[in-house]
């Protein structure tokens, strides 16, 4: 069994930091609000440090899920950033959605220092995690990869090496693309559906099954339909993630018009009061009277 550390213990990262240790790997957590490590290491053992240096120190393995670039540049590079005690040929995982310019920058500070970086965003949401069936999609060396995928594979059940560093952070984005136009047509399928005097339910059990189904209208469409948009991925995040999507498309010449738009829509959703709403709230931006 590996020392870890896992620097990040938000709705994604406390459930993971607990897969990886109740697979018996010793972890050591750091969280900005220290209350949050108290309250993992009652629940999954462990311990937790002070500063995410102090985590690191002598562990095979650290993680990091934090919120952007920034935090994530603060928890690694800052002052007392992890990477100031990362152990040679050690290796640091980073689960964050982030810009694939840091995930290079932070490859090329690692790779100077000796020890490994992979870019490993992850999808499945709060309940992905909760349940440990993420998928990771990882951007690095393929030898790093194969020495941390033992551990990844903790909380995932899909784990993919995609390129060298920084194809993790853009393969993320490619699946915020495809979520952003599933999303938006759901919402607007359930809306016709809801005006036309349709039962909901019976619709999308008949057409889940043919060419329209999705893991969107699985897992939402009850919630949507109800009017519940309390769990799963928030606004505020999705467009944290659009706003990286749509710089990146700016970068390499991409033309998304769709994902520029439902961006738009979720800047109303946000303006509705729904910042911490889940994702599928853009029907409620439909049904705004």
């Amino acid at each position: 069994m590996a020392r870890v550390a896992f620097i990040g213990l938000g709705v994604m990262g406390f459930p993971m930091a607990g897969h990886i240790a109740k697979a018996g790997h010793d972890v050591t957590v750091y969280n900005r609000t220290s209350a949050k490590a108290t309250e993992w290491v009652a629940k999954h053992g462990g311990k937790s440090a002070a500063t995410p240096r102090e985590a690191a120190q002598g562990c095979d393995f650290v993680f990091s899920c934090v919120g952007n670039d920034d935090d994530l540049r603060s928890v690694t590079t800052g002052l007392d950033g992890a990477f100031a005690s990362m152990k040679p040929g050690a290796i640091f995982i980073d689960n964050t959605t982030a810009s694939a310019l840091v995930a290079r920058e932070l490859a090329a500070a690692a790779d100077e220092a000796g020890f490994g970086f992979l870019d490993a965003p992850v999808s499945g949401g709060q309940a992905g995690a909760e349940n440990g069936v993420l998928t990771v999609m990882v951007g690095g060396d393929a030898a790093i990869f194969e020495k941390a995928k033992p551990v990844i594979d903790c909380y995932a059940r899909m784990v993919g090496l995609m390129g060298a560093s920084g194809a993790g952070q853009l393969t993320k984005m490619v699946n915020q693309i495809c979520i952003a136009g599933l999303v938006q047509g759901l919402s607007e399928g359930i809306h016709f559906a809801q005006n036309a005097g349709l039962d909901v339910e019976k619709v999308i059990e008949v057409i889940s099954k043919g060419a329209a189904g999705s893991w969107q209208m699985e897992n939402r469409h009850k919630t949507m339909n109800a009017g519940k948009y309390d769990h799963g991925f928030a606004v505020d995040w999705m467009r944290k993630d659009l706003d990286i999507v749509l710089s990146e498309a700016r970068a390499n010449g991409s033309t998304l018009p769709v994902t520029a738009l439902v961006d738009q829509f979720y800047a109303e959703v946000q303006a509705m009061g729904g910042n911490r709403w889940d994702t599928s709230s853009l029907l409620a931006r439909l049904k705004r009277k």
